[in-house]
């Protein structure tokens, strides 16, 4: 398999950066405007828990649905979304229309969460079921952290500097340090040092800027490309139907579907038979069910996002930030995904000869290659100073997206781990142990980058990982919330049950993209492990949720009832009359309308990209 940094290997032979000194201006004055924020931020500070992982709760509804977005479209989407676009059109768009993910937190579990006044998402599972559910959901949550948010935003960090600046290095002896690892450390050393002193108040500050200058540049790329490559017109015409299909077919054309577990190559290599379980070509059924299952995890129960919406003050404000961010999460297609599809049609029509080397001997788009798309088109598109503008956005939206799970990161370990071993520890104690349980998790994950340059791409390597993460999660709190009779046990089965199996699948995946000696080519063929690797993450994630789900439901009737009064307004069923009225005088038609235009732009684009 090609390595991930290939693209700023091709950049390197077609010249060096493109920056000038102009835009160092400009990025350096927007890193100074970021830096005096972020003093500001600091400067208004209390050494508290509350302040440093809530920022006090008191969050405008803006600053909310501004941050939620900047945390979402930093590392996965700015690099990884525009490089899924360049190698497989739209497809992908799917986990970007889930926008109405976002409704449903607004409207289901905002009342739930602000009512129980939890810090974190395992507090509010205690609550709901017991501390063993908090306890095992606290250690999968950081370790998913890890293996996915924290060391895809440093692998991202350093695409952009290999792209950007592929001639910069560093000799320290006979070692050569270059361009991606100087810039992956570049964005850990920034990151954790204005998160750890400000902390979530900070992050959000930080956050609610970089989102309009983000939108700004990415709206500037979107057009200057579509006016090199001659209009819209142009791009599906190059680009062709296919590219522009969100529903792809259980099994490609020209491809023989079974159900035995067979995949056969011609001697071309291309696949002329395979089990239809097997075709990693996003197939609708996956997107149709497992892409919702991971869309709802995240967006409503990952303490990497809700951790937002629990800095407001009240329901109205955080159910207001939660609307306002699905109507923001409607532009990464847009923004990200398009400029993806620009480059390519840029590429294979030779308008710009430089990004050739995207191209493939077959036509289409070098995962490896295409990961660096958006910084490319920024270097060879863009005038100076616009140019400086986007890359100062895109490395802040970097620096922001860490920002987030940094803070999540010490939240969980600190309120719900260390918080407990040492019950009596003061204010002051529990931010410095979150300041230093973020500096542990960046080490280890710089550790497993290697594991993400082996993967066939940004984006998919960390859906992949929250596909075998995530279900028993989803499973677990809506279960939770929509049925009384689910109790303890069944949730501690179906989280453990669950994650064995997740945890199964990435031992089973991990020395195969890592091409550890005798894997190189997999496993030998016809074999159980060969069979769990060539499945196709989407369905082995269906069937995690649907265990999960079988196994919450089996333990909770084969054992006693919760006590239905210690679980009071933490279920629709045991919901207070009281309560019940206060939510509903939380909202008006605003915030209806708002989620009904939501819902339409979302219909109008799964009804244009058809192919």
């Amino acid at each position: 398999m090609m390595p991930a940094n290939l693209a700023v290997a091709l950049l390197a032979e077609t010249g060096t950066s493109h920056i000038t000194a102009i835009d160092w201006v400009v990025i350096a004055i927007y890193f100074a405007i970021l830096a005096g924020v972020a003093w500001w931020v600091v400067s208004k500070g209390k050494d508290s828990a509350a302040d440093y992982f809530l920022a006090g709760r008191n969050l405008g509804w803006w600053i909310i649905g501004a941050s939620i977005f900047a945390s979402n479209i930093g590392s996965e989407h700015v690099v990884g979304l525009a490089g899924a676009g360049a190698s497989s059109g739209v497809a992908l768009a799917h986990y970007e229309l889930h926008a109405w993910c976002l409704l449903v937190l607004a409207w289901v579990f905002v009342p739930f969460y602000m009512r129980s006044m939890v810090f974190t998402m395992p507090e509010f599972l205690e609550r709901r079921f017991s501390t063993s559910s908090r306890y095992v959901l606290s250690i999968v949550s950081i370790i998913t952290f890890i293996v996915s948010k924290i060391a895809v935003g440093i692998f991202a960090g350093g695409v952009v500097f290999g792209t950007l600046l592929p001639e910069l290095h560093i000799t320290i002896g006979n070692t050569n340090i270059d361009s991606f690892w100087i810039g992956s450390v570049l964005v850990i050393v920034l990151t954790g040092l204005y998160t750890a002193l400000g902390g979530m108040r900070a992050v959000a500050y930080n956050d609610a800027v970089q989102t309009f200058v983000l939108i700004l540049g990415s709206f500037s790329l979107t057009a200057y490309g579509l006016a090199k490559l001659g209009g819209w017109h142009e791009l599906r015409y190059w680009c062709g139907s296919d590219m522009f299909n969100l529903w792809k077919p259980l099994i490609p054309a020209g491809v023989q579907g079974t159900w035995a577990p067979v995949l056969q190559t011609d001697a071309a290599g291309n696949v002329i038979r395979e089990a239809w379980y097997f075709n990693g070509n996003f197939p609708w059924v996956g997107m149709l069910i497992c892409a919702p299952i991971i869309g709802l995890w995240y967006w409503c129960t990952d303490q990497y996002i809700v951790q937002r919406a629990l800095g407001a003050p009240n329901q109205t404000v955080a159910r207001k930030g939660a609307i306002f961010a699905s109507f923001l999460k409607l532009f990464p297609v847009y923004l990200f995904i398009i400029p993806g599809l620009i480059c390519y049609a840029l590429a294979k029509s030779g308008k710009i000869p430089a990004l050739a080397g995207i191209i493939g001997p077959d036509g289409k788009a070098l995962p490896a290659v295409a990961q660096g798309a958006f910084p490319m088109l920024v270097q060879y598109l863009l005038p100076p100073g616009l140019r400086g503008l986007v890359v100062a956005g895109l490395l802040s939206a970097l620096m922001g997206s860490l920002a987030g799970v940094f803070n999540a990161c010490s939240t969980l370990f600190t309120v719900d781990l260390y918080e407990k071993w040492k019950p009596g520890a003061s204010q002051h104690q529990l931010v410095r142990v979150g300041r230093m349980a973020t500096a542990a998790m960046v080490l280890v994950a710089l550790a497993w980058i290697p594991v993400i340059k082996g993967a066939q791409g940004l984006y998919t390597y960390l859906q992949a990982v929250q596909g075998y993460l995530a279900p028993p999660i989803f499973v677990v709190f809506f279960l939770g919330v929509f049925f009384k009779r689910m109790n303890s046990q069944g949730a501690l089965w179906a989280m453990i049950v669950g994650f064995v199996l997740g945890i199964f699948r990435m031992l089973v995946d991990t020395p195969v993209t890592l091409g550890l000696a005798g894997l190189q080519n997999g496993y030998p063929s016809g074999s159980f492990l060969w069979i769990v690797n060539n499945t196709y993450f989407q369905y082995f994630s269906v069937l995690i949720t649907i265990v999960s789900a079988i196994v919450m439901v089996g333990v909770s009737y084969m054992t006693p009832e919760p006590d239905y009064a210690r679980i009071k307004n933490l279920t629709f069923a045991t919901t207070t009359a009281e309560d019940r009225a206060n939510t509903r005088a939380s909202w008006d038609w605003r915030e209806v309308a708002g989620s009904g235009l939501v819902l339409v732009c979302i219909l109008g684009a799964y009804l244009y990209f058809r192919g």
